[in-house]
């Protein structure tokens, strides 16, 4: 018991805590992060009114950093992405072999899905959440280069990542879509952005690189279109992707 407090005042601050936990709302987890983990056809607790009468959150999770009003993309790499020293150095090497800036950009940006939202088919899923403020072939590339990272293309300098072998064995091959996608790729006037993006990545992994977000802040004001009102906000085609890693634990 801590010095000084009687067992009557020790009670008190607990039953205060206790009203305080009801008065909280409960954060909730989408099904689609506990799928596998939990049967996913089965009930869901917040999908149904609490029995302690507790409120479902509905706005701000408070275990979490909140983001200003108008949140920028820069607001998400800080409070949302997992550290960016990834892509960073991807950016970095694009940036020292002369590629133009939107070529650099695609590098910082390809990975953001993985960073902070879904891991799944991250390409396709970072190529919706920016392509309404980019150029198209940023976009594009950023989408491609989840394809094809899994075909070697000797001619360009990228060969299938002794990586890839490890995490997956050497047997895998990807799904018929991957396929498919990548014989359209191949054939596509922005084939080596994306390339340029998969020959960037996978050498893009030192522990002990020193790289910084200040090296990139130019870049993304000149090939970046912040909306006004804050990404989330501005009613384009992603704004709910972007609320989403905002807000990533209300209940509807």
């Amino acid at each position: 018991m801590p010095e000084g407090k009687s067992l009557a005042q020790r009670a008190d601050e607990l039953e205060h805590a206790a009203i305080a936990a009801l008065d909280d709302a409960v954060p909730c987890v989408s099904v689609i992060y506990t799928s596998g983990e939990q049967d996913p056809t089965q009930p869901f607790l917040h999908t149904f009114m609490r029995p302690d009468g507790r409120k479902l959150l509905m706005g701000h999770d408070k275990r979490l950093a909140r983001l200003p009003d108008k949140p920028q993309l820069l607001d998400f790499f800080k409070h949302r992405f997992f550290p960016a020293n990834h892509v960073l150095q991807s950016a970095t090497l694009a940036k020292k072999a002369g590629h133009p800036e939107k070529v650099i950009l695609a590098c910082l940006l390809h990975d953001i899905s993985l960073m902070g939202f879904i891991r799944g088919d991250h390409g396709f899923w970072a190529a919706q959440l920016i392509a309404p403020y980019v150029d198209e072939e940023i976009a594009w590339a950023i989408r491609a280069h989840q394809v094809l990272r899994f075909f070697p293309d000797p001619a360009a300098g990228y060969e299938y990542p002794e990586a890839y072998i490890r995490m997956f064995g050497e047997g895998y091959r990807p799904e018929p879509y991957v396929a498919a996608a990548y014989e359209k790729m191949r054939r596509h006037k922005w084939y080596m952005t994306g390339r340029i993006i998969t020959i960037n990545d996978i050498y893009a992994f030192d522990p002990n690189a020193q790289v910084s977000m200040d090296d990139f802040v130019d870049i993304i004001g000149r090939h970046f279109r912040q909306p006004e009102e804050g990404l989330g906000f501005d009613d384009s085609p992603s704004a709910h992707m972007w609320r989403t890693i905002n807000w990533p634990t209300r209940a509807l």
